[in-house]
């Protein structure tokens, strides 16, 4: 049942790519991709049903709803250079992650921090902030609290590959 959950996010996600950015119907099936987001796990923990394929089937679905989200976002927004500049920090930081992950430990390496988590949590309700917060303001937030969570995941990589 929670890889159906996960599965139906990305079809929510791909429906997404069919409908204008901040319409009515972009928000219900923005919500709806991120209430599947936020109960695949918890239903995976609850029927005894979590495996190494929902984990990773679940951080696809994470990728390709990001994706999706940014494609349509990224157009209609006016974001300063500045804040795509961190934002590409971020994803190197998350990319070295990976890196030395996989090469350490020859596989790949999702970590459902708590800090992950809450910046999941803070980029899902991002979008729905645009029409009573300035960018600029919520931007910041986001990025330091994805800056510390991407810095977190890297050392608690590093401690799994030390032990």
């Amino acid at each position: 049942m929670a890889n159906i959950i996960t599965g139906i996010r990305i079809v929510l996600s791909v429906a997404l790519l069919f409908c204008p950015a901040l319409s009515p119907m972009f928000y219900v099936l923005y919500i709806a991709a991120g209430f599947s987001d936020m109960t695949d796990g918890a239903v995976a923990r609850k029927t005894g049903t979590i495996s190494e394929f929902g984990s990773r089937f679940d951080t696809i679905a994470d990728i390709v709803f990001v994706a999706v989200c940014l494609i349509k976002l990224l157009p209609v927004l006016h974001v300063p250079v500045w804040i795509y500049i961190w934002i590409a920090i971020i994803a190197c930081i998350k990319v070295a992650n990976i890196a030395v992950g996989f090469f350490s430990q020859k596989e790949l390496l999702s970590v459902h921090s708590i800090m992950n988590k809450v910046t999941g949590c803070m980029l899902f309700v991002f979008p729905l902030t645009l029409a009573f917060i300035d960018l600029r303001y919520s931007a910041v937030v986001v990025c330091a609290v994805a800056t510390a969570a991407a810095i977190q995941e890297g050392n608690l990589i590093k401690r799994k590959v030390m032990d």
